[in-house]
């Protein structure tokens, strides 16, 4: 990886060393070995990933944003005051023994964004701010959080990572091994068609709100899925992975005219700046935005459990039968 450019003095003393550091070192895993459709992640493939476990047992995914932040979904919890319940696992790419490039961290707080209603309704994301600030490795780096000038064009490929489940039915049996998923961006008018499509009777179809993003296929197939929760939607923009979404709802797991939905970083960039006063965000570059050419290819239909299997995340199996 080429060595990120000197940052000026002026610069650090403006920003802080912690802003200074998580812009430098965010975005950019030394890993590139990134395959389309439900596959298991490699070591340090995306070191941004994190398990958030409650009383020990993982429950939603996040992304780790700076030295002491993890960016997830208001809706993984439901007690934001009984901090030591919860712990977070770094660096890792299988649940079961983790290995030595892996830790945990202890949770000091968890913020939830005051604005969120219930599942499925806006505002579904949360900030956990760790006890002490973890060191950054080449199995633990932030990820990039993009500021409002960043756009993800309608049918970019990104990619979700979790440790849900493959199927709506099933659990990811041992050693529980990261997945990722290439999924294409959806625009909104389109997403909420779908969502309209096939609606169960008495239900008022779920509306896609303008803080929300869909990403994923019309056939279904694959998906994010229940364990997914809180995760990253991230998108190769110039030479930096850009985390574009966090996973929030869906109804089921996979199926056809249901894509994932995600909530858009963009849209709570204020409200994470209140909280992170000393966190960079990337700007758009000029000119085209690059994509991932491994991520442009159509993708395949896999028999691989999927990520696939995740529709998102919703956390619990009575949202999904409330869709």
């Amino acid at each position: 990886m080429r060595r990120p450019a000197a940052v000026p003095l002026l610069l650090l003393l403006c920003l802080g060393t912690q802003g200074a550091k998580t812009a430098t070192a965010c975005g950019r895993p030394r890993r590139l070995n990134r395959m389309v459709g439900g596959q298991d992640a490699q070591e340090g493939e995306w070191p941004w990933q994190v398990s958030i476990q409650r009383n020990g047992s993982h429950f939603c995914g996040g992304s780790l944003i700076a030295e002491r932040w993890v960016l997830t979904a208001a809706h993984c919890f439901s007690n934001t005051s009984e901090t030591s319940l919860y712990q977070v696992l770094l660096g890792a790419r299988q649940l079961v023994q983790p290995g030595p490039h892996a830790m945990y961290a202890r949770v000091r707080r968890v913020e939830s964004n005051p604005l969120y209603q219930g599942m499925a309704s806006s505002a579904d994301v949360a900030l956990v701010e760790l006890e002490a600030p973890v060191t950054f490795t080449n199995y633990i780096l932030p990820v990039c959080l993009p500021d409002p000038s960043v756009i993800f064009e309608t049918g970019m490929n990104c990619w979700v990572t979790g440790w849900g489940s493959p199927s709506e039915q099933d659990l990811l049996p041992n050693p529980r091994t990261l997945q990722k998923l290439a999924v294409p961006i959806i625009d909104t008018p389109k997403c909420n068609l779908l969502y309209g499509k096939d609606a169960e009777f008495g239900y008022q179809p779920k509306t896609i709100k303008s803080d929300m993003l869909c990403a994923g296929f019309e056939e279904g197939k694959k998906d994010a899925c229940k364990g997914d929760s809180g995760g990253p939607l991230v998108c190769l923009v110039g030479q930096s992975w850009l985390q574009a979404g966090v996973i929030s709802w869906g109804e089921g797991c996979a199926r056809q005219n249901r894509p994932g939905v995600y909530i858009r970083v963009t849209a709570h960039h204020n409200w994470i700046h209140r909280i992170i006063p000393q966190l960079q965000f990337q700007p758009a570059r000029s000119g085209s935005q690059k994509r991932d050419p491994r991520g442009q290819e159509p993708l395949e239909r896999s028999s691989a459990p999927s990520l696939a299997a995740h529709t998102i995340l919703l956390v619990l199996p009575a949202l999904l039968l409330q869709f």
